[in-house]
């Protein structure tokens, strides 16, 4: 398939030519969204693709964790007497959050106006550059950043994260249900926590969480289950330490990403 870029991705401004945005998103927290955005930009990177990864969780921001950026150098440049944020790059990826620019310490309290306001700012005044993706690790729910994000990316294409347990199911519809209303593709669902493997016996699967979940959710929403992750016990401390699934010492779980990342480039048409 021919990919054409769409103008709605342009800005000459900042010379920004995006040719995709994949937007991350769950109906709840916790289901390990943004591992799964992380790795996912990360894997396309390593596929031989521009990407950036913009965090768009401002209240839980977990980019400079995932990518080992703990003190970051962020730097804004002037244009025009406007701040033009710089991202930062790991691992082959432009990264951008509003983590690099508080205290991992410190609560963002904002309401609503200023949250849109925040989140509008990253999105139109980070200079990517070129790219081939911008994964976008957005909030959970279907509240105001989300809507936010759909009305200035409508090309935009969605992963919808979900745990497998039935209960899942419900926060995941909500979301399919939001990028129905606002026009936005559903690329597929990712199930998550699928089961657990033990770092010493591979081979072994506890489904500690149920199962079915990702299955159903991705029938009802007439998309492909683009990929179950399981939970292995290495995964977690190399994300707490800011390395990537792709230094586990389990090679099933950097297979899994390299497919989805081989998938979803598929399903949006870009060649390398």
């Amino acid at each position: 398939m021919e990919y054409k870029l769409d103008t709605a991705l342009l800005n000459p401004t900042l010379g920004n030519k995006i040719k995709q945005v994949v937007l991350v998103a769950s109906g709840k927290g916790g289901v390990g969204k943004s591992m799964v955005a992380s790795n996912l930009a990360i894997a396309l990177s390593r596929d031989g693709y521009k990407t950036g990864l913009l965090d768009a969780d401002l209240y839980g921001p977990s980019t400079p964790l995932y990518f080992g950026l703990d003190k970051p150098t962020a730097t804004v440049e002037q244009n025009n007497g406007k701040e033009i944020f710089l991202p930062v790059e790991s691992y082959g990826v432009k990264t951008m959050s509003i983590g690099f620019y508080i205290n991992k310490e410190d609560a963002l309290i904002w309401r609503g106006p200023k949250v849109s306001g925040a989140i509008n700012q990253l999105m139109n005044d980070t200079k990517w550059g070129e790219l081939d993706f911008l994964v976008i690790d957005m909030p959970p729910g279907t509240g105001d950043i989300v809507l936010s994000i759909a009305q200035n990316y409508p090309s935009a294409k969605a992963l919808i994260v979900i745990t497998p347990q039935q209960m899942a199911l419900a926060d995941g519809r909500k979301s399919g249900k939001m990028f129905e209303a606002t026009n936005i593709e559903i690329l597929g669902v990712v199930e998550n926590m699928s089961w657990f493997t033990p770092e010493k016996h591979p081979d072994e699967k506890y489904r500690l969480f149920g199962s079915g979940g990702g299955k159903q959710l991705a029938a009802e929403l007439n998309t492909p289950l683009l990929a179950q992750i399981p939970l292995i016990s290495d995964v977690c401390d190399l994300s707490d330490s800011g390395k990537t699934v792709f230094s586990s010492a389990q090679p099933e779980i950097l297979k899994i990403f390299e497919r989805l990342a081989a998938r979803v480039s598929e399903l949006v048409g870009i060649a390398k």
